[in-house]
């Protein structure tokens, strides 16, 4: 199995499941980055003191474009419409998802930096 199979048997959900699986993938993906990002986050600003900022940011930046690529993919080859339990919305709310994802975690990296001593 060559990495395409594997992207597209991620995006149409596996061999288990309906195809809401990836749509649901691609959410669970996102809502992820978005809680990583969310602690990268808080842990720039001083308000969390475990873990390292530059760290949780870039992972929060990697897992969001990941889901933000699993429900593009999924967007690009489901079946049928709104409506019809492919996962169609479900792959469309997970874009801004990974989208905010990212953002979270660019915002938590320049924070990070701006923190750390010089010297």
């Amino acid at each position: 199995m060559n990495a395409s199979d594997v992207w597209m048997a991620a995006a149409e959900g596996g061999v288990i499941g309906d195809g809401r699986t990836g749509a649901n993938l691609a959410l669970g993906v996102g809502a992820v980055g978005v809680a990583i990002g969310w602690l990268a986050l808080a842990r720039a600003a001083g308000r969390i003191h475990t873990g390292n900022a530059r760290t949780g940011a870039i992972t929060s930046m990697t897992v969001g474009l990941l889901g933000t690529l699993l429900g593009v993919l999924h967007l690009a080859t489901s079946s049928g419409g709104p409506g019809t339990g492919n996962g169609l919305v479900g792959a469309i709310a997970a874009i801004p998802l990974g989208v905010a994802a990212i953002v979270l975690g660019r915002r938590a990296l320049v924070r990070s930096r701006d923190t750390v001593p010089v010297g």
